[in-house]
């Protein structure tokens, strides 16, 4: 009888999963965005009845009437908690933080922001990182330069090469805690030398830190260094930018987004706004104010969000330590916050294995999309968001993602499964 080649087991052993793959059931499972499912928006339903007719503000502001282009001091305080900065630098927007990030580097690019307006921009982009992030960059014509993101921040080595020599360079995107996707939190260190960027970068550097997941925790809340405190000790408060939201803390659509910077960068930015508003939605902010009226609030508030996205992360760990541990084409995050698990295949794995799942009904953001311009140079992030789907699902999706990289790792020859 003659010997099976390692060649003929694995031409075998695909064989055996190709009917596998093809005898799966009709899916369509979803877990490409980072969306709070339906039980979590649950949580905040009583924002609808925070006002009760009362729709004055603490100092006596009718929260109905035009005005007050930066904010109710009540909701700047809910801002001062998630990014740990004065409440007086502090300007309360609307739903999406996106949308202030996108007027900063607006104002930057045309107008000035703290600074001359930027020329020839160009970006230091952590990667893997936030697709929209570089969406933003692209939209405006800004040059992406990706570095390195390791376990406890950005490879700041490179950051500090890159800055160094390139004058050109006018910021960086940073997601500091549970960062998007990898989960990463920045260490003191990383935070330090981030706030020392603007001492050598010049006044139109910006460090765009978008901290959405601040109080985001599924364990025990990591800790993570005050960007803060860091620039103002080191004389660079001007070179910083500070996001967050409320859209994975409320109602997504319809919450309130947060910005804080200097003195300076925020009478640059109001000076916008006059132009394009004549005032926010207080009267959400006065219902979001309410509901979360204190640390002690949020906190519990939070908890109750992690109940519910815990199992659920716990789920896709699960599914990928029973079905990938041990064979040699995939490392993954186990993330303690956040909204995602990042997945790094082995190289060249990531588009056919997310191609082959979506053709079964299981759809992933696409592979590359967590690298500028779309392009993983060793195609292997792929980024999953479970928080949409239910546990049971999470488990038939993951079940179909583990096979579909077990087929595209046999279809490149590069593994063997018993």
């Amino acid at each position: 009888m003659m010997d099976v080649t390692p060649q003929q087991m694995m031409q075998q052993t695909l064989i055996a999963l190709t009917e596998q793959y093809q005898a799966l059931p009709a899916l369509n499972i979803d877990l490409t965005r980072g969306k709070p499912c339906s039980e979590q928006l649950a949580l905040s339903n009583s924002l609808d009845s925070m006002i009760a007719g009362n729709y004055s503000s603490q100092d006596g502001v009718d929260t109905r009437n035009y005005g007050g282009i930066d904010g109710l001091p009540e909701a700047k305080a809910l801002g001062q908690w998630l990014l740990d900065a004065p409440i007086d630098n502090i300007l309360v927007g609307g739903n999406s933080s996106l949308t202030l990030m996108s007027q900063a580097m607006l104002i930057a690019y045309q107008f000035g922001l703290g600074g001359e307006p930027w020329q020839n921009a160009k970006f230091i982009c952590p990667a893997p990182g936030y697709d929209r992030h570089f969406a933003l960059c692209e939209l405006f014509g800004i040059k992406m330069i990706p570095v390195a993101m390791n376990d406890d921040g950005p490879d700041m080595d490179a950051v500090e090469a890159l800055i160094g020599e390139d004058r050109s360079i006018k910021g960086i995107w940073c997601v500091p805690k549970y960062s998007n996707p990898t989960g990463a939190v920045y260490s003191d260190e990383v935070v330090e030398r981030i706030a020392k960027l603007g001492q050598k970068a010049g006044a139109e550097f910006k460090v765009f830190w978008d901290n959405a997941y601040s109080v985001h925790d599924l364990a025990e809340p990591a800790a993570l260094s005050s960007l803060w405190q860091q620039a103002e000790a080191h004389g660079t408060l001007d070179n910083i930018v500070m996001f967050a939201s409320t859209s994975k803390i409320t109602h997504a659509g319809s919450g309130l987004a947060f910005l804080a910077t200097s003195e300076r960068n925020l009478a640059d930015i109001k000076r916008f706004l006059g132009f394009i508003t004549i005032g926010p939605d207080k009267v959400n902010q006065i219902r979001h104010s309410r509901l979360l009226n204190s640390p002690e609030a949020l906190t519990r508030h939070m908890q109750a969000h992690a109940d519910i996205l815990r199992p659920k992360f716990e789920k896709v760990v699960e599914v990928l330590d029973r079905m990938l541990s041990g064979k040699g084409v995939a490392k993954w995050s186990n993330a303690n916050g956040g909204y995602f698990i990042s997945v790094d295949t082995a190289p060249g794995l990531a588009s056919r294995t997310v191609a082959l799942a979506g053709q079964a009904g299981v759809k992933f953001t696409p592979a590359g999309a967590t690298f500028p311009y779309g392009k993983d140079p060793q195609d292997s992030n792929i980024r999953i968001a479970p928080s949409m789907a239910s546990v049971d699902d999470v488990e038939q999706a993951m079940s179909v993602f583990c096979l579909c990289l077990k087929m595209a790792a046999l279809e490149q020859g590069l593994a063997k499964f018993n």
